[in-house]
């Protein structure tokens, strides 16, 4: 199937969250994968109408839950360059451990739940 639809700097399927707090999981998401953000639409200073980031080619949109729009989380694989350091930075900027740091047949992984409800399972893969 041809994906010559698909705009450029989009993937063909993108994960869109609704949280509560859409900035500070932008800050988060900066401060742990080094997130650039792709476009924010706000409301006054602190309602992100919506957003998207960029991690490692990877688009994410996501914006502040409303009464309309409630909550709506996801669990998220992630490959990371270390991720004893990416375990690290989300729990010293705000998330729990859900499975502490391992080494598995496919790398080393753990996982962390975000000040927002998200899941994140931070990878880096196995040499060879």
């Amino acid at each position: 199937m041809s994906t010559n639809y698909i705009p450029a700097g989009y993937n063909c399927i993108m994960p869109y969250l609704i949280v509560k707090g859409a900035l500070g999981f932008l800050d988060f998401t900066q401060k742990v994968f080094g997130a650039e953000v792709k476009m924010k639409m706000m409301q006054g200073e602190d309602i992100i109408l919506h957003g998207e980031i960029n991690i490692g080619g990877s688009v994410i949109m996501f914006s502040e839950s409303n009464d309309r729009f409630g909550v709506q989380n996801a669990g998220m694989f992630i490959y990371v360059p270390d991720a004893d350091v990416a375990y690290k930075l989300a729990l010293e900027n705000g998330a729990t451990s859900v499975m502490p740091m391992s080494d598995q047949s496919y790398g080393r992984t753990g996982g962390i739940l975000d000040p927002y409800g998200n899941t994140w399972w931070v990878t880096t893969p196995a040499k060879g």
